[in-house]
Formats: structure tokens, C-alpha cells, sequence
């Protein structure tokens, strides 16, 4: 099932992430992002294994759930639908988290 709220997480914290959370953020994309590039299931490295395997997407991408790697890494409430990473932070406490923000720039 697609859940278009980790969807629009991960691009908002791609293209303009808080300022409060922008190192976390990094941090957590780079360890996810290191680990995506060991997986059998990155795109690239099917497409090295597997010459049959054809896309016309120029981004990275999970070839399991089809997520742009970019922004998948980025969403903190997201996990590794193959478990090989889990949520940063659950939807709750991203969401309690947004309030505080939203409160302090009041």
C-alpha cells in the first residue's frame, strides 16, 4: 500500500528539510543510503547482475518497492520494506515534533 504521507516526508526533507532536523536528516540518509548501495535490490547493482533488468529511470531506486532513494533515505518515519533499515522516528513522534516547531516559530 502506498503511503503518500512518507512519500511527501521524504521529498519535503530532501529538497527543504527544518532547520532543526537538517544534520539528523543527513546523518540518517547517509547511513541508509550506505547500506542501499551494498543491496542486491539498488537498482544499479541490478542492473549490473542482472543484464535482462531494463529501466528508463534515471534515479537511483529500490527495484522492491520502487522508491526514489533520494527521498526514501530522507523519510524519518520510513523503514526498509526488506528490513535492512528501520524508521528513524514513528509517525507520532514526527508529528509531535512538527507541532513543537510549528509552536516555536509563533
Amino acid at each position: 500500500m502506498i503511503n503518500f504521507g512518507q512519500i511527501y516526508e521524504g521529498w519535503k526533507n530532501k529538497l527543504v528539510p527544518s532547520s532543526h532536523m537538517k544534520n539528523f536528516i543527513e546523518l540518517t540518509s547517509k547511513y541508509r543510503t550506505d547500506v542501499c548501495l551494498k543491496c542486491e535490490h539498488h537498482s544499479e547493482n541490478r542492473k549490473k547482475k542482472d543484464h535482462t533488468y531494463k529501466t528508463i529511470r534515471p534515479d537511483h531506486h529500490c527495484v522492491s518497492c520502487g522508491c526514489t532513494l533520494s527521498a526514501k533515505t530522507r523519510c524519518l518515519s520510513c523503514s526498509c520494506p526488506l528490513s535492512k533499515w528501520l524508521e528513524a522516528i514513528t509517525p507520532e513522534q514526527e508529528e509531535q515534533l512538527n507541532k513543537e516547531m510549528a509552536n516555536e516559530k509563533e
